[in-house]
């Protein structure tokens, strides 16, 4: 049976494109996940990434909240080391005042930028060492009564936000399952202790007033096209985009380079980011993802959309948006035959 799947949405900045243009593609993509069914999309802190619009994560929330109805929307996530937890809890107790029932808060402990960056955000390479202690502050100010004497976060407090712990090891893991709390892996672009750390979750959760049951959300790449030459061409063109993403800074490569890149040595890390990628045709990604959610032993599907093109990434939500309601109806009707 299909899991439920949300969207990754990086509000990328695509070549000839305005930051401008590459938030009203959010509004738009937004849209599309609600009309297709998909639970939530999430949005991403980084810094200093010229082809990444989400570095404000709060406030493009709050936008697109202002022009959806229903989906769900949040951080994936927010850095808490770059922050005070007061201000992201006075942050997402507005966004959850606005707009309730419809607000969650992914928590991470990595800089999402550089070492130079670090410094102008007024963070150290010791920043991260408190982020346990920070999570239940800020749960705290979230919550009825504050950890915190004589401090509130108003709005925040009683707004009772769920809390989303993401990371790409085992840290994040032991650390979710300790608070009680959900937990996302970021094995769409990190795959490698996928297993182990969705294991090690399971195994070790204690439940929590915010959740009784362990939850895994895991991340996975997804390109869907009417036929396979059209997103085997988008996988492409992500491979190589990514090689400007990850190693540019500036420098912009030719596809000629990229694929060079891709295919020395050097490329093996770039090439195993994507390891958990599904491209293809609707109905073949549409199974493709419920495989993965097996592999995965995901309770949710956190799908990423590295196509490289607005239009491209909305279509993929279309397309999986009507194949995944196929599916379900197609699952239903076997069901009820069985019933009989």
């Amino acid at each position: 049976m299909s899991v439920p799947r949300s969207i990754l949405d990086l509000a990328t900045v695509g070549s000839g494109e305005t930051v401008g243009d590459s938030l009203a593609a959010s509004v738009d993509l937004a849209r599309a996940a609600e009309a297709g069914g998909f639970t939530r999309v999430w949005y991403a802190e980084h810094h200093n990434m010229g082809r990444i619009a989400s570095s404000a994560t709060s406030v493009l929330i709050a936008h697109v909240a202002a022009h959806t109805t229903t989906i769900r929307l949040g951080s994936g996530g927010v850095m808490l080391p770059n922050h005070a937890p007061l201000v992201i809890a006075e942050q997402f107790g507005t966004l959850a005042e606005l707009h309730p029932g419809r607000i969650d808060l992914g928590l991470g402990r990595a800089p999402g930028t550089d070492q130079v960056t670090m410094r102008a955000l007024r963070r150290d390479h010791t920043s991260a060492d408190t982020f346990p202690q920070d999570v239940v502050e800020l749960q705290g100010y979230l919550a009825d009564e504050s950890l915190v004497p004589g401090v509130r976060a108003v709005p925040g407090r009683g707004t009772h936000v769920p809390l989303y712990i993401l990371g790409s090891s085992l840290f994040g893991a032991t650390l979710a399952a300790a608070l009680g709390l959900p937990y996302g892996f970021a094995s769409h672009f990190a795959p490698e202790h996928l297993t182990q750390a969705v294991a090690t979750y399971r195994e070790r959760f204690t439940p929590s007033a915010q959740l009784a049951e362990p939850y895994v959300i895991a991340g996975v790449n997804a390109i869907a096209a009417e036929t396979d030459d059209d997103a085997a061409a988008q996988l492409l063109a992500a491979r190589r985009a990514r090689v400007g993403i990850i190693l540019g800074r500036g420098r912009t490569y030719t596809d000629e380079q990229a694929d060079a890149v891709l295919a020395s040595p050097q490329g093996h890390h770039l090439r195993t980011m994507m390891t958990h990628t599904i491209a293809g045709t609707p109905e073949a990604v549409d199974r493709g993802l419920d495989e993965f959610a097996v592999h995965a032993d995901a309770d949710e599907l956190m799908v990423a959309l590295p196509s490289t093109t607005a239009p491209d990434r909305r279509r993929t939500v279309e397309l999986l948006g009507r194949a995944g309601r196929a599916g379900r109806a197609g699952r239903a009707g076997r069901a009820g035959e069985r019933t009989i």
